[in-house]
């Protein structure tokens, strides 16, 4: 295994002294009385003593201390000499002096040492065996040898342990990871019995049966929904079980080591595996029992979009017979308009109006509308009639899928169990009628009437159809509201165990708290949203009762005391800031997208990111890094590999194997951070927005081909999927999903937030109305985030009140009528803790958010937790409703940067151009992927653009010509039209790095007249 994984200029940026900044320079080189007491000690001259300063505050800010003391940052040194009096220029005497008598330097580093309490750590000493250690748990956790360099030196510095050299600390990560290897294996070792290693060596070998090895059999998802896709994917669930992988237990390994350890699997080739011999078996080990979950979830998934499926087609064929119901009844509406107003008129003798109607109507006309049958609809309109006619297809799959999983039911679902145990029962004999006693509570009142005419009926047949069907459906729903779990999934589990147990959170809970500054204590928290419901309340009756009743523009209340609100009127952007942006743009330099991609590595390093998924070395080399970027343009632009092996000149075979082993979602997540973080540096960015505030939505996508995430969109033209992404004030994007398009965003709105690993600040988030559930209203502020979105018909909402409607009209004459339910308070107060740990198990990584809110939006009534959060939501939306209706600022605030997250959309769509933008890939994982190369090329755009904007605006100023900062928050990032994205598309980074004028491509040269105005001289 190499040790060398750094590349010489991060090898040397680590021996050096970095920039500093405001906030590390008062922190570490600011003098206290006791430190000057022990710099000024006797016989010490100023050179000595300030060299001796330099190493004192260098020692705590780095954990090392560079060679070169004189590349200590100039603002450092003048700082230090400032405090002590003393001539900067003396560094380079002490230095002189060190060099004659190296003794000097390591007496005063011991001095140093000794004065803080730092350890000088030897080969063999306790905190040389402390670090080993450390890296070894740390290597068990993950492989990437970067990451377990970064996080030996922050153990080393909170430590107080000087950092060994760092070519000695690569070794030292190397051995770790060379020992995580063969500790797994120890770990591992009671488990790979000889029948459990002849299954794993199985797992390689070509099944005739199946046309291919079992390893790629299990580890390729299904496209479909299909009754032969449901079949394979519990094929393959039974294959695990018989390999016992669903009992196996690695807890013993940590997570990220479990998972690790797949994606090698998932990635390798069977002769690659081959080739590992013994260390082959963890890696297939921590395949077949992640797969086993992820097989469970496959089943479960696909029976529940099989079912869905049906279920649609059968309402859109109720749909098209009540239309034609429509129709038919016209005919009939027109006969009793002529009816009616006779049959009222009491002027006609009732033994005349049938003669007179039929004269008037014509006895044709009667004939003709009485021959079409005209029955009563039964409560669902023939809904689940319709679904009837796909019974058989329903059978073809149900009763495999219900006799391997082992579905259970939490309170309020044990009716729905006990019928569930007689259908499987029914099935297993091959029983016909469905007994007597079989409990029908779980069937919705809609469909009531269907059991019940079977029933007196005596027709068993019907009977079976339409309770199975019931079973079915309320099954569906219940393990989409966590009612129904199965024990095993990840994604159906039940949902208690998403949170922290009772006892994990009693040790969390101050923390949490303290993190995002909720009371512990529930009367606390409902006094404070009190304080906060009034303050909004207050602003709003202020704006009523100002409004004037024909002021149009204004929020009001009608002459029925209506809630009016008219559309916020077009946001006003000064003239002079539109001509400052095409003027900007005209200056920006025509560059070539593998061009712009190769200038911001130079300056971002956003490349080093993409590690080798085996956890290789990740100096990468020329070759390598172009390749990276040739297959970040494919996925990006849509072209695929085998039009960007044409449109680059590399191999299909190269490109493939990089996009397999080096372009995975972790990879790109985190060059995606590098890129929104040096964004987020600029000051230009700045302008744009403080980085606290972002939006989400939703984009769609057409897709061709199987999918199980595509679907059937008619006002989008046919199968479409969606991509959710999450961008900044400033522009930028740090969060991207895949989601089903027909799936309700809003439960996906907190993933990114919670997730979040840039360094944008974000505390405030904004959607369309699709984010605005309950559950999210309530879940966003107990994390400690706002949830400011724009919602469709705000004044059909249901408001609360804190108190009863005579005092809140009294408090509120103007809003108060507009509150019509009462805040359920002794709810929260009963489960303030558990809303509180719920909150806390999503902050802290316990949960995922999308699941959680997915489960307790559609959670029944009888679940208390839920209903608490919704409460809590109910309030929040409460708050929130009444500052966006009476100030008008807020609206536009709001308005504004779902703006930002929408005219993103079109670059998207520019640089997704291939295809017609249509995607093929068809599995997630895939989709995923070209997701985030797609979030990393439109920021790349917005971040070399925001780079070269601020080129422009300073070239401009140094002209002599005004800028004024406040049109600088006009100014989109979002320009294209200098960029090509088409042809052939040459990948040399050598060649662009030299094109670079110190790191800089010039702008297009510009000149202004003696009116003041710019000119482009090459336009």
């Amino acid at each position: 295994m190499s040790t060398r994984f750094l590349s010489d200029e991060q090898l040397e940026r680590l021996r050096s002294f970095p920039d500093i900044g405001r906030e590390e320079l008062n922190k570490y080189f600011t003098l206290t009385p006791r430190e000057h007491g022990f710099l000024d000690a006797p016989g010490r001259g100023p050179e000595a003593r300030l060299g001796l300063a330099v190493q004192l505050c260098t020692l705590p800010w780095l954990g090392y201390i560079p060679d070169d003391l004189l590349e200590i940052p100039q603002a450092a040194l003048l700082r230090l000499a400032g405090q002590m009096a003393v001539f900067p220029g003396m560094l380079e005497q002490y230095d002189r002096v060190t060099r004659k008598r190296p003794q000097t330097r390591s007496d005063h580093l011991k001095a140093v040492l000794k004065y803080l309490t730092w350890k000088n750590p030897k080969p063999g000493s306790i905190q040389w065996k402390e670090l080993e250690q450390f890296l070894l748990d740390r290597a068990m956790e993950h492989d990437t040898p970067s990451l377990l360099f970064q996080q030996a030196v922050e153990h080393l510095q909170a430590a107080q342990v000087v950092r060994p050299g760092v070519v000695t600390l690569m070794e030292l990560v190397t051995t770790a990871r060379a020992a995580a290897g063969k500790l797994t294996t120890q770990k591992v070792g009671h488990l790979l019995t000889r029948s459990m290693r002849a299954g794993l060596d199985g797992l390689l070998l070509d099944d005739p049966e199946i046309g291919t090895s079992r390893l790629r059999w299990l580890t390729t998802p299904a496209v479909e929904a299909s009754v032969p896709a449901i079949g394979v994917s519990v094929d393959k669930l039974l294959y695990l079980r018989g390999m016992d992988a669903h009992q196996l237990d690695l807890s013993m390994l940590p997570r990220e080591r479990r998972r690790f350890l797949a994606t090698v699997a998932r990635r390798s080739t069977v002769q690659g595996l081959e080739r590992r011999a013994e260390r082959r078996y963890p890696i297939l080990l921590s395949l077949v029992a992640q797969s086993a979950v992820d097989q469970l979830d496959e089943v479960i998934a696909l029976f529940d979009q099989a079912v869905s499926a049906r279920e649609s087609h059968a309402k859109a064929k109720t749909d098209e017979a009540l239309a034609e119901r429509a129709k038919r009844g016209e005919a009939r509406q027109l006969l009793m308009d002529v009816i009616l107003p006779m049959l009222n008129d009491p002027g006609i003798p009732d033994e005349e109006v049938g003669g007179l109607l039929r004269d008037q109507i014509g006895l044709d006309k009667l004939r003709e509308v009485a021959s079409v049958s005209w029955k009563p609809l039964p409560r669902d309109h023939g809904r689940l009639a319709a679904l009837e006619a796909s019974y058989t297809y329903l059978r073809r799959f149900t009763p495999r899928v219900l006799s391997v999983i082992d579905f259970q039911g939490g309170p309020g679902a044990q009716d729905l169990m006990t019928a569930l145990m007689i259908l499987k029962e029914l099935n297993r004999t091959h029983g016909r009628k469905v007994p007597a006693e079989a409990p029908t509570s779980f069937v919705p009142a809609r469909y009531a009437d269907y059991l019940a005419k079977a029933r007196k009926a005596g027709d068993d047949t019907a009977f079976r159809h339409y309770w199975e069907l019931c079973v079915v459906l309320a099954l569906r729903d219940g393990l989409r509201s966590g009612d129904v779990f199965v024990p095993g999934s990840r994604r159906y589990a039940d949902p208690g165990t998403y949170l922290f147990t009772p006892e994990q959170w009693e040790g969390k809970r101050a923390e949490f708290c303290q993190l995002v500054r909720r009371s512990a204590t529930a009367s606390e928290a409902i006094d404070q949203v009190k304080e906060e419901f009034h303050q909004a309340l207050e602003e709003l009756e202020e704006t009523l009762a100002n409004a004037a009743p024909n002021d149009v523009g204004a929020v009001r209340l009608d002459e029925e005391g209506r809630l009016v609100i008219p559309p916020l009127s077009a946001e006003d952007i000064p003239a002079e800031a539109k001509a400052l942006r095409e003027e900007l743009a005209g200056m920006l330099p025509f560059v070539p997208i593998a061009s712009l991609l190769i200038e911001l590595d130079v300056r971002t390093k956003f490349l080093d990111c993409f590690t080798h998924a085996g956890g290789r070395k990740i100096n990468l080399s020329v070759e390598t890094r172009r390749n990276i970027l040739a297959v970040l343009i494919a996925g990006a632009t849509n072209l695929g590999l085998t039009r960007m092996s044409e449109a680059c000149g590399v191999s299909y075979d190269t490109l493939a194997w990089t996009q397999e082993w080096y372009v995975r979602e972790e990879t790109l997540r985190e060059a995606n951070t590098v890129l929104v973080n040096h964004h987020y540096q600029l000051e230009l960015a700045g302008k744009f927005g403080g980085g606290t505030m972002s939006s989400s939505d939703g984009q769609r996508f057409p897709i061709r081909g199987k999918s199980l995430t595509g679907r059937d969109m008619n006002i989008h033209g046919g199968k479409v999927l969606s991509t959710y992404t999450h961008v900044s004030d400033q522009w930028s994007t740090y969060g991207t999903k895949q989601i089903v398009p027909t799936t309700r965003e809003a439960n996906y709105t907190l993933d990114e937030l919670l997730g979040n690993e840039t360094d944008l600040p974000i505390h405030e988030h904004a959607t369309d109305t699709h984010g605005a559930t309950l559950v999210n209203f309530g879940l966003f502020d107990l994390v400690g985030k706002a949830l400011t979105p724009r919602i469709r018909d705000l004044g059909k909402i249901t408001m609360q009140r804190v108190d009863n409607p005579t005092a809140t009209n009294a408090l509120y004459p103007h809003a108060g009528p507009l509150l019509a339910d009462r805040w359920n308070e002794d709810l929260i107060r009963a489960t303030w803790d558990d809303m509180l740990r719920m909150a806390g198990s999503l902050k802290f990584g316990e949960a995922t958010a999308s699941l959680v809110v997915g489960k307790w939006s559609a959670a029944s009534r009888q679940n208390t937790l839920a209903a608490a959060i919704k409460e809590w939501g109910r309030i929040r939306r409460t708050i929130h409703a009444a500052r966006y209706l009476s100030d008008p600022v807020y609206r536009r605030k709001i308005s504004r940067q779902l703006n930002k997250g929408e005219s993103l959309h079109a670059l998207r769509r520019d640089l997704h151009y291939a295809q017609q933008g249509t995607i093929v890939r068809p599995h997630l994982t895939d989709q995923t992927e070209q997701s985030w190369c797609l979030t990393i090329l439109t920021n790349a755009v917005i971040t070399w653009t925001t780079e070269y904007y601020a080129m422009g605006i300073k070239e401009l100023r140094e002209q002599g010509r005004e800028v004024p900062d406040e049109l600088l928050s006009f100014i989109a990032p979002g320009h294209r039209e200098n960029i090509n994205f088409f042809g052939f598309i040459e990948v040399d980074i050598e060649g662009e790095t030299a094109k670079l004028d110190d790191g800089w491509r010039p702008l297009r040269p510009t000149l202004v007249n003696e009116a003041g105005t710019t000119f482009l001289l090459n336009p």
